[in-house]
């Protein structure tokens, strides 16, 4: 283990360094076109997903079927490597994100680029609000909206309710959304340096059709994908029962 430990930490510094000499490298091509961006956000998540294969011995799999077309996309969150792997598996993925985010070097400047939409996080009707005024806007740009419907990275074997804001998105939009269930966080933590090795699996699940009610679209997404994630979880090896009891003492 603290070996494994040691080559995190050599992975980590690289992935932040790769970041930051492929955001200059693409620096021209993001300005002059979005296609640009994207082609450089392509390419830093192909870069992380090799060096996690051979450097940490974590593999990705991408199971399913992930869309084409423009599609509503809500997805479990565990880890930064989910994002990465997510976006990596559709042609031109954008994310709702943190508006701190746009302040952060690099991945504010590209998420803009790409079409992401940055919403402030506060009061849960005005942050509603304003979702749907900045997706409202950037509906002529074709490709797949990202959310994350439990609103944040949730450990493995921990419990947070999905947010209405997937259900008013779903209805706005009219489109079919796409549910995604993963693993990663048994491998690749919220916090910390340790990247554990073995084989982690972001899964496209049968796409919900447009047109369901609020209440029943939301229900269904949360069971798919916690359901999914859960069995997916436990054949990564992860003992559900015990890290619940750990909580309890």
């Amino acid at each position: 283990m603290p070996l494994q430990w040691v080559r995190s930490l050599i992975f980590n510094a690289q992935m932040y360094a790769a970041m930051l000499v492929l955001g200059i490298v693409y620096l021209p091509a993001a300005l002059l076109t979005r296609d640009g961006a994207l082609r450089a956000c392509h390419t830093y998540c192909r870069w992380v997903i090799w060096t996690a294969s051979w450097m940490i011995n974590l593999r990705v799999e991408v199971r399913g079927t992930p869309p084409t077309e423009p599609v509503l996309i809500a997805a479990k969150h565990q880890s930064f490597l989910d994002i990465i792997v997510i976006f990596h598996a559709v042609p031109a993925g954008r994310f709702i994100m943190k508006r701190l985010l746009m302040f952060a070097p690099i991945i504010g400047q590209y998420g803009l680029r790409i079409g992401c939409i940055p919403v402030n996080r506060g009061k849960r009707g005005a942050a509603i609000a304003e979702m749907q005024k900045r997706v409202a806007q950037g509906q002529a740009r074709p490709g797949q909206l990202i959310i994350y419907p439990q609103g944040t990275r949730v450990a493995p074997g921990a419990m947070r309710p999905y947010k209405v804001g997937t259900a008013v998105l779903y209805e706005q939009l009219g489109q079919e959304c796409a549910p995604v269930a993963t693993n990663i966080g048994v491998f690749w933590p919220k916090r910390g340096i340790l990247r554990k090795p073995g084989t982690a699996v972001v899964k496209f699940l049968p796409p919900i059709p447009a047109g369901l009610p609020k209440d029943r679209f939301l229900e269904r997404l949360e069971r798919e994908v916690e359901t999914t994630s859960n069995a997916l979880m436990r054949e990564a090896g992860f003992d559900q029962g015990a890290q619940s009891a750990m909580r309890k003492n």
